[in-house]
């Protein structure tokens, strides 16, 4: 048990609340008496964040090392900066790396390791147009084996994004009725073909207006498609990928209940490195840039802690706002709102106390204190 003076549930902020703990789920959510001897706490408690693209961190990139052991390293890196669960993410890639993704994945689960929830396969169905740093070579159709693998419920949450020039809506519709959370992205796909892909049950866009067809007063392509229809699209909030006026359009489209933020961090996240190999090439970082040597844009080195701190300093957005976007959100998109994302009753104990400044100044995953002075 403890107090805290300020907590933000769904309802809003409540003043001076007592949090009760169980078996790492929220018991109890109450008025702190007058006079008691719990630990206080002053600041502001906030939900874990809940990151649906993150190819890597702490030195570690998931295409590289597909283990178990890698992906507790990427969420032991993230879970300092405010996440408390993630998918990992694995970047267009061959048949056998994907593989050894789901086999990691199914080891994680088997391990327990907290925060691993599922896991996003960015590719490899995208289109080359708009392929980014994604490596061409691997780009292509979608075969019977690479769905029935995706498909496999052994797998938990699984979120992937294709292309829907180069994916039939048959495929959305098969994977959207196997449970896969299937999004857009990567893609240079006519307004007419994002719909019909929307239509047979994708149900959202992968960081928003990066790689993707632009809005045109005459060719809405994916971007207008996105901000017209309800559904979901994730967001990189770095100060490179989007302006913060392109953000700011996005977030009065979808709202708060549709728009989630997102690190699509690297390898270099939560580090002080300054480059990694990635493929062939090599990913470069100038101050919190990253880059391929001819200047594609990699990834980045986001935290959610950051991408939360600049929604709000950057894009005029309020803190609860910016909040439910990197946890009450995602985890409703994944069809896991009934156990994390927010702070309630027989929710999972996942959250952390802010400054006046938004730094972390402790975190709770699963009700165990993760900083010391927890």
């Amino acid at each position: 048990m403890f107090v805290c003076d300020q907590v933000l549930t769904p309802q809003g902020w409540r003043q001076n609340q007592l949090i009760e703990v169980a078996a790492g789920v929220i018991t109890a959510i109450s008025n702190a008496p007058a006079q008691h001897n719990y630990p206080s706490y002053q600041g502001q408690l906030v939900p874990g964040f809940i990151d649906v693209q993150v190819n890597g961190g702490g030195g570690v990139l998931f295409n590289q090392h597909r283990s178990a052991s890698a992906l507790e390293r990427i969420m032991a890196a993230h879970r300092e900066h405010g996440t408390t669960a993630l998918l990992p993410t694995l970047i267009t890639d061959s048949y056998s790396a994907m593989h050894d993704a789901a086999a990691a994945m199914k080891a994680a689960k088997a391990e327990g390791i907290p925060g691993i929830i599922g896991v996003h396969f960015e590719g490899p169905w995208l289109s080359t147009a708009r392929k980014g740093v994604h490596s061409e070579q691997f780009i292509r159709p979608p075969s019977a084996d690479e769905i029935a693998l995706l498909s496999d419920p052994a797998l938990g949450t699984v979120m992937v994004t294709v292309a829907p020039e180069n994916v039939s809506v048959e495929v959305i519709k098969k994977l959207s009725a196997a449970g896969i959370k299937v999004f857009l992205g990567h893609s240079d796909a006519s307004a007419a073909q994002v719909n019909a892909a929307l239509d047979a049950g994708a149900i959202g866009f992968t960081h928003l207006y990066n790689a993707m067809s632009p809005l045109q007063s005459r060719a809405p392509g994916m971007v207008g498609v996105c901000l017209a229809r309800d559904c979901y699209a994730g967001l990189i909030v770095d100060g490179y990928h989007v302006d913060p006026q392109a953000c700011q359009v996005a977030f009065r489209a979808k709202g708060k209940t549709q728009m989630m933020l997102v690190t699509d961090a690297m390898a270099l996240a939560a580090t002080d490195a300054t480059e990694v190999p990635f493929f062939d090439t090599r990913i470069v970082r100038d101050g919190d840039k990253l880059t391929t040597p001819d200047g594609t844009l990699a990834g980045s080195c986001l935290t959610m802690i950051d991408a939360v701190r600049n929604t709000v300093q950057q894009c005029a957005v309020s803190l609860a706002d910016a909040v439910e976007m990197a946890s009450l959100t995602p985890a409703r998109m994944l069809g896991l709102d009934h156990m994390l994302g927010s702070i309630e009753v027989g929710k999972q104990a996942d959250f952390m106390l802010l400054d006046s400044e938004l730094n972390i100044v402790q975190l709770w995953q699963q009700g165990t204190p993760i900083r010391k002075d927890a």
